[in-house]
């Protein structure tokens, strides 16, 4: 593996373990040149999964774009990334298992959704706030009341 700060392909395991939802092996390295450490990840390479967006298009299934809407959920929440990458990974998983070639932006939104109710509260809002597309107050509070109810 080639150091992502020196450039040098002389590194170290240091650390592996299993990730998102046990998908992937992520592995700590130090680089044997400048001693910094990275991480890097391995995983099984699967046939791609397709999104049916709401327009009817279709496009390959990106974690990194989940990541990133879970990310700003998520903003100055604690909430670690590894938590993060590890739904993903479970996400994806069911995804592959339950619709095989093409899944609903739908069904992705509503399960990210119940993970996060489950996660954090606030993240749960933000993500359904621009999930569900918001246009006012109103909606935010009418989200709140339904998670104030099920809490009870």
């Amino acid at each position: 593996m080639r150091c992502p700060y020196c450039q040098l392909d002389s590194d170290r395991v240091v650390d592996s373990r299993l990730a998102d939802g046990q998908f992937a092996i992520r592995r700590r390295r130090e680089c044997s040149n400048c001693e910094r450490r990275f991480t890097t990840y391995e995983r099984i390479e699967e046939s791609v999964l397709k999104v049916i967006k709401k327009d009817g298009r279709r496009e390959n299934f990106d974690r990194s774009r989940v990541m990133i809407g879970l990310v700003k959920a998520c903003e100055k929440r604690p909430i670690s990334t590894e938590d993060l990458e590890n739904l993903v990974g479970r996400l994806e998983g069911e995804l592959i298992q339950d619709f095989e070639k093409e899944a609903p932006t739908q069904e992705i939104g509503k399960r990210l959704m119940k993970e996060l109710r489950a996660l954090d509260h606030v993240a749960y809002v933000r993500f359904a706030s621009v999930y569900r597309e918001f246009k006012d107050v109103n909606e935010f509070v009418s989200e709140l009341k339904i998670l104030e109810e099920k809490k009870k």
